[in-house]
């Protein structure tokens, strides 16, 4: 929204600098950590010249609900008067924050029309979430424990019902994310809709001999040296905070009833578009809510980035959901549509689409932009061309994840998840890799080559869908076990999986594929040689020449480039052109072709390419079918 836009809305109402006033509805269980969100926005919002005004729930009880019991007509009361007076302070240019469990749905609703979902207030409803495992295990009066074995009576989320919101504007997840996390998310969802300024850009901060960072400490004020993250960028979320759609289980279940019901049409999506929701449901898509509209579309397709409601940040290919012309043309904008999974991922509801417009695919330009080529031999084109040739943009809310392989369940994690990780092992900087092949020498070596400069190693190999010929996910998974187990020391490296689908797009997928791992917490991203490129349409380095355009800035993760690296046999180690003086007869490299061939043949894979134990994997399964 433009500031002329926001200077009408508010009618003369707001605040001096035009903007518009607010109320941040916090909602969630007791314990979940609303009141202290609360307190750590209070300060952030009065560090930007905003200080609200806080209705804790309690404080409200003694103040002005005295008296109130627990009933739901009791609960609706209270909530009625929170919502009063924050309508009144909003609507004056006034900043407001609530806290309170607000349990029901229709009641929170009904403070949402009261203080105005526009005009001159605005309501910001964020979800604080944390399972109920968590806030028993908070939980110091043991309040919890006495309600679940029916000591307490209406207790809310155990004995009494919680209804979590449906689409809130921001969720954040207590349990695993930190307080300067959760207020990150809020902040930046304000900022992206005009209702707070930009945060100043801070100064450089002086460094000092060994290049620490200098930060005054809060106890005397003397500056001592700390490690900072490497530019007080890189790993951030993508856009400043990430945003993950999955609904949690009791909105779930409440989706699937009205499904189940037949309230909803139904639209099949293809493979690919279920990894792509199973990525806005963990938030690896981040700052994307869903599907893109025809703005965003054209703006990634021919500038590589989003338009100026996701702040202009890049981003390198168009993540779209296609209809045919007859399903569209049945839908009215605004309408709740179930995404159904194919066949092989279960065929089970992944996801609830809120349509936002329709809006006709524009295959060639796509395909020339981003692919680089109009030729259906190349299996990204094929897709885009298979898609239906009408496009369906909006927010969605994720159900659940495409039904997936036992196998890949311990890997499966998300981006809250890995970074959770990455904070319980002190790691500040880490390498992501990214492969669809099966491990080999080159990959070692770039591996501990990266290893040396960083804290930390995210092996995330790509397990959704690829081209048939492709090295089966499951037997590429159990390569890196296999390798980790003997090679790598278990305190550097996770082992996790990126559950997307192959595009092919070589450099533009590239960039994308560093952005995932941005999201995921990863500080610096190796982009190989003919990084996922296929066949000869992208040149050997194209892939890390598109780095050269973009700024460490925009990035926000520092691009890590190798050349083509082999097992010199003169040498008796891996190395590449700047290290090795020899010729291509000393040199053993094998393409990913070379490779299934010998397998096909039976032939073993010589050491000098692979650690035998890895080999071994690929032997036992040679004769499995071939998965994508």
């Amino acid at each position: 929204m433009s500031s002329a836009s926001l200077h009408k809305v508010d009618n003369g109402l707001g605040t001096a600098s035009g903007r518009p006033g607010f109320t941040i509805w916090l909602t969630g269980l007791s314990g979940a950590g609303k009141t202290t969100l609360a307190d750590a926005l209070t300060a952030a919002l009065a560090a930007r010249g905003r200080p609200p005004e806080v209705l804790d729930g309690d404080v409200v009880r003694t103040h002005l609900s005295k008296g109130l019991g627990f009933s739901r007509e009791d609960r609706d009361i209270n909530i009625r008067r929170i919502a009063f007076v924050a309508s009144l302070v909003t609507r004056q240019g006034g900043a407001v924050i609530t806290a309170a469990i607000s349990p029901y749905r229709e009641t929170r609703d009904e403070a949402r029309v009261l203080i105005g979902e526009s005009g001159p207030g605005r309501f910001v409803e964020v979800y604080v979430e944390c399972p109920l495992e968590e806030l028993v295990r908070r939980d110091v009066k043991g309040l919890y424990a006495k309600a679940l074995r029916g000591e307490i009576a209406n207790f809310t989320g155990v004995s009494d019902p919680y209804e979590p919101p449906l689409t809130p504007e921001v969720a954040v997840r207590t349990d695993l994310e930190s307080v300067e996390q959760s207020v990150a998310s809020v902040l930046a969802y304000l900022e992206s809709e005009g209702l707070i300024e930009p945060a100043p850009a801070a100064p450089a901060a002086p460094t000092g001999r060994d290049g620490a960072v200098a930060v005054p400490s809060p106890a005397d004020g003397v500056a001592a040296p700390v490690r900072m993250r490497l530019l007080g960028v890189l790993g951030a979320p993508h856009g400043g905070r990430l945003l993950p759609r999955q609904a949690p289980a009791a909105a779930v279940a409440e989706w699937d009833a009205r499904v189940a019901g037949g309230e909803l049409p139904r639209l099949e999506v293809s493979a690919r578009e279920a990894c792509d929701l199973e990525l806005l449901g963990n938030g690896a898509f981040s700052p994307l809510d869903g599907f893109v509209g025809s703005a965003d579309y054209q703006r990634v397709i021919h500038e590589g980035r989003l338009s100026a409601a996701f702040g202009g940040v890049i981003w390198p290919v168009p993540i779209v959901l296609g209809a045919s012309a007859e399903f569209a043309a049945g839908l009215k904008d605004g309408a709740d549509v179930a995404l159904v999974a194919p066949e092989e991922f279960g065929g089970q509801v992944l996801a609830i689409l809120h349509l936002r417009e329709r809006f006709p695919a524009d295959t060639r330009a796509e395909a020339l932009e981003v692919y680089k080529t109009e030729e259906e031999a190349h299996p990204g084109v094929a897709a885009v061309y298979a898609r239906g040739p009408v496009l369906l943009g909006g927010a969605v809310t994720v159900l659940r994840a495409p039904v997936r392989p036992d196998v890949f369940s311990p890997y499966l994690l998300g981006p809250a998840e890995t970074r959770a990780a990455f904070a319980e092992r002190g790691w500040q900087t880490i390498v992501a890799f990214q492969t669809r092949n099966p491990v080999h020498r080159a990959h070692e070596y770039l591996l501990k080559t990266a290893l040396e400069g960083v804290d930390g190693l995210l092996l995330h190999p790509l397990v959704g869908e690829t081209k048939s010929d492709d090295i089966p996910a499951d037997v590429r998974l159990r390569c890196y076990e296999a390798l980790l187990a003997s090679y790598f020391p278990a305190d550097r490296v996770l082992l996790s999986v990126l559950p997307a689908a192959m595009r092919y797009a070589g450099p533009r997928e590239a960039i994308l594929h560093a952005l995932m791992r941005k999201n995921y917490g990863c500080t610096h991203f190796i982009v190989g040689r003919d990084h996922a490129g296929v066949g000869n349409y992208y040149g050997t380095y194209d892939a890390q020449r598109i780095f050269h355009n973009l700024s460490e800035g925009d990035l926000g993760i520092r691009p890590l480039f190798y050349e083509h690296t082999f097992f010199c046999t003169a040498c008796g180690a891996v190395a590449s052109a700047k290290t090795c003086p020899h010729d291509a007869s000393a040199r053993v490299s094998l393409s990913g072709t070379r490779v299934r061939e010998l397998l096909r043949s039976g032939e073993a894979l010589p050491p000098e390419f692979t650690r035998p134990e890895v080999a071994e994997v690929l032997r036992e399964t040679v004769s499995a079918p071939v998965r994508a």
